[in-house]
């Protein structure tokens, strides 16, 4: 959610949605790792969930060091002169994509999340491939929905959140409760 809202004050609710389908993208990732069964050995290999953990950290440790960087410059009013927006320079259209999925992808929270939920809904005794992919279908749904209307509530609320103030203020923080939960991350056990 941190992201998400970074990415709504820094371009838009388009920017935001780019990057909420990336973090869509990753969610499908850990849920077809479930169902070839990799999740499992993620949870069973300590040193794989130590790579894994170690490399999201790294990288929330790094959104948010660029948040803190992007909230030194001046915040310059979008092309309709509505609320300031942080405009860094055109973004491409990808790199949105990547961030989400990578943040994802990177996040062992939500490989645990599919190993240790989806399979109490399983019926062993039918086929247990197209039951897990519909269970994370229906948690990606969610997550879409959710990050969409997320999305969406803070847009509306851009014009105060863009105040100079509040916006520096919101970056701050936004870029320091990145690199906690980074720093968290990479220290807290399973």
């Amino acid at each position: 959610m941190a992201l998400v809202t970074r990415q709504v004050l820094v371009g838009g609710r388009g920017l935001a949605q780019r990057t909420i389908l990336g973090n869509v993208l990753g969610l499908l990732v850990h849920s077809a790792a479930l169902a070839a069964g990799l999740s499992a050995l993620l949870v069973a290999s300590a040193g794989a969930y130590t790579f894994v953990k170690l490399a999201g950290a790294c990288y929330l440790g790094y959104l948010g060091v660029k948040t803190l960087m992007d909230a030194r410059r001046r915040p310059h009013v979008d092309a309709l002169g509505d609320a300031p927006v942080l405009t860094v320079g055109a973004t491409p259209p990808r790199r949105p994509i990547l961030q989400g999925l990578v943040s994802t992808v990177f996040n062992p929270k939500p490989a645990l999340f599919f190993l240790t939920f989806l399979p109490q809904f399983v019926d062993r005794d039918s086929p247990v491939l197209p039951q897990t992919l519909t269970l994370a279908a229906i948690h990606v749904a969610i997550g879409l929905v959710w990050l969409s209307v997320y999305a969406w509530m803070v847009h509306r609320a851009r014009g105060v959140l863009t105040a100079p103030k509040i916006r520096l203020w919101l970056e701050r923080t936004t870029g320091m409760v990145l690199i906690a939960f980074g720093i968290r991350v990479a220290i807290e056990r399973r």
